[in-house]
């Protein structure tokens, strides 16, 4: 993919992103990716760029976050022949399961992983539509950490810049769309 035809790809990404002026609360300008799923044209423009660039990081499984991870992630690892492995939250997943509880602006919540889904070592990508605090990437590396797979890397498709989300995640992460929230 030319650097040309990648940049033109983000732009209709980005133009095709709907917006939800006071959503949840007031003054969140909410950034709904689903309407890009909903489109075959773009949802196929954003799983080949997700697919082109994991394709690069030498990945054994790819970790999609509850819920809109799940929508991407499965449909990588068709393109790159390899497992998929779900984060979900409390009580959603049979079997043994490890769990991560986190802090949220107003509480707690837990991350899970079935425990024996990725092996020991296991070179980890973790896929996810939109990161703004940072909370549940970080929530994931946790976790992945603890049942010793190696993090190589996040990747999301929309990053909101100015929210203090760095501080929280220190593995590299890769996001392709990126908006200011308050625009």
């Amino acid at each position: 993919m030319s650097d040309n035809s990648f940049e033109k790809d983000i732009e209709f990404l980005t133009a095709n992103l709907d917006r939800y002026a006071d959503f949840p609360k007031p003054g969140i300008n909410f950034r709904d990716t689903f309407a890009l799923f909903r489109n075959p044209v773009t949802y196929k423009k954003v799983i080949d760029i997700f697919t082109d660039h994991i394709s690069k990081l030498g990945a054994d499984v790819i970790v999609g976050l509850e819920s809109r991870g799940f929508i991407l992630g499965g449909a990588i690892c068709y393109n790159l022949g390899i497992p998929f492995v779900p984060i979900r939250k409390k009580g959603k997943l049979p079997g043994k399961v490890v769990e991560f509880k986190y802090e949220l602006e107003y509480g707690q919540d837990v991350f899970e992983i079935q425990e024996a889904a990725i092996k020991k070592g296991a070179k980890v990508v973790i896929v996810d539509d939109l990161i703004a605090t940072g909370g549940s990437c970080m929530a994931a590396i946790e976790l992945l950490k603890k049942v010793q797979a190696e993090v190589v890397e996040c990747v999301v498709l929309v990053e909101l810049t100015d929210l203090d989300w760095r501080s929280k995640v220190s593995t590299k992460t890769t996001s392709f769309i990126k908006i200011d929230s308050s625009s």
